[in-house]
């Protein structure tokens, strides 16, 4: 899973080791399974986008609106 966003970040020992056990656990499952397991997947990558998102406006003073300054 080459792509242009990954080129310029690579992963340690750990990750990658962590990245082949996760490859070899869906290998084990069936096609349901493993269509609802990416399913849910994506929802928690959208939810872990969401709480990012949501700590940036508040970290960065977002969330007060601009009729504060």
């Amino acid at each position: 899973m080459d792509t242009n966003m990954d080129q310029g970040i690579g992963l340690s020992v750990e990750q990658e080791f962590n990245l082949r056990c996760f490859a070899d656990q869906v290998q084990q499952m069936s096609r349901e399974q493993a269509q609802a397991f990416l399913i849910e997947q994506h929802r928690l990558m959208m939810v872990q986008k969401t709480m990012y998102q949501e700590i940036l406006k508040h970290e960065w003073n977002l969330d007060s609106g601009f009729a504060a300054r």
